[in-house]
């Protein structure tokens, strides 16, 4: 996907992000089985990738979009097929390698698909490629060693917010549905009308329960740092007069620390004991100081010295809001909640581009200081759930 970021259009990934909002497929990985529901997810997206690689007009074009910007969920589908796989003290690290991974795609995507854009009839063929490379990812989930799914949990808990205990995953739990040897079982509950109204009900659960905390600071989070590069090239150029060579390059060293971010979950879950949700606190806290100083920063160093902290920050961020919603949601099912996170961030997406013409209209430092109220606003919503903690909940750890 990445290799098609330079060709595509502000309102062909508007329309994407529009789309993403349908988040039921994390919901029905719950129900059909994580590798079914990823190979399914994998295909469409090739179909969709396909025909952008053949279109001839703008209707093409739009209609190409759509099963992309509904099925693209294979990211989000592998991380709950992981966090099936891992035990709670693993899933940081595991969740801050795959995190990496991912990372290093959008880095060498752009460079590929620039580079083959500039071809004669070079979009067409990036996005045949990128199709080609889909069916080979399906084919890759098709051979991958054929686990049985402990993904879907039946009924969703009564109390889930950041003030409750945490509870530990039990391994007497019985699944509502178990995907065996990558197969859905057979039989009349899973027809598919019942597994609509499963969704239906999986992801109701999810918005109805008493996870609005989380959601709402992952929201006020991601809007945060995407205000913060919303405009940051036309910063770059308005604040420093750098050129948009330099500029690529300050956004591409930022891209590779997060990256390489990723890699530090293990140390530094063991170094907080861990407590995510600390870990989660305090890396908010860093990414508010870094868009702030970016804001006021006098002089160029000091605009690099905030993406440095910054990508450390978010990439950590990352991985500990979705590690803290598996923990405090995990009778919803880890694809309901991954998915339903990802339709929030998805909803970030939307907004942005309107706060930051909001913002810009009075500085071109408006987009960032409006980023920074933003996460300052999340970290105490935070610190007002955290007060609701009791002692024995401070102080536990997640069992393996």
């Amino acid at each position: 996907m990445g290799a098609l970021i330079p060709k595509s259009t502000p309102n062909g990934r508007s329309l994407q992000h529009c789309l993403h909002l349908v988040g039921f497929l994390g919901s029905w990985s719950d129900i059909v089985g994580r590798r079914y529901a990823l190979i399914t997810c994998i295909l469409i997206s090739a179909l969709g990738y396909g025909l952008l690689g053949i279109s001839i007009n703008i209707y093409i074009y739009a209609i190409a979009r759509i099963p992309v910007g509904i099925f693209k969920h294979s990211l989000s589908i592998s991380k709950a097929f992981l966090s099936d796989l891992v035990s709670e003290k693993q899933r940081p690290h595991v969740m801050g390698r795959f995190n990496s991974a991912s990372s290093m795609g959008f880095i060498l995507g752009p460079v590929v698909g620039g580079y083959l854009t500039e071809l004669p009839g070079g979009f067409y063929i990036t996005a045949l490629l990128c199709t080609c490379i889909f069916i080979i990812n399906a084919g890759l989930v098709w051979m991958m060693p054929q686990t049985p799914d402990k993904g879907s949990i039946a009924a969703p808990p009564n109390h889930v917010s950041f003030h409750h205990n945490r509870t530990p995953k039990s391994d007497n739990t019985e699944p509502a549905s178990v995907e065996m040897n990558g197969s859905i079982p057979n039989n009349s509950e899973h027809t598919l009308w019942s597994q609509i109204v499963s969704v239906f009900k999986k992801v109701t659960g999810v918005a109805f329960s008493q996870m609005w905390d989380i959601f709402l600071v992952r929201l006020l989070m991601a809007v945060a740092v995407m205000l913060y590069y919303s405009n940051f090239a036309l910063a770059m150029e308005d604040r420093f007069h750098l050129t948009p060579r330099m500029t690529g390059y300050l956004i591409s060293y930022g891209s590779t620390l997060g990256a390489l971010a990723g890699f530090s979950l293990g140390p530094l879950s063991r170094l907080y004991q861990y407590n995510i949700y600390t870990m989660l606190l305090h890396s908010s806290v860093l990414t508010f100081f870094s868009i702030l100083l970016y804001s006021v920063a006098p002089k160029m160093w000091i605009v690099v010295l905030s993406s440095t902290f910054l990508a450390f920050s978010t990439s950590i961020g990352r991985t500990c809001i979705v590690d803290l919603e598996l923990t405090l949601g995990q009778k919803h099912g880890s694809g309901t909640l991954i998915g339903v996170g990802q339709s929030v961030t998805s909803v970030g997406r939307i907004l942005v581009p309107l706060f930051s013409g909001i913002a810009q209209e009075y500085s071109p430092c408006g987009p960032p200081q409006l980023g920074a109220v933003l996460a300052l606003a999340s970290i105490f919503l935070m610190y007002k759930s955290k007060s609701h903690y009791d002692g024995s909940a401070q102080s536990k750890m997640k069992r393996e």
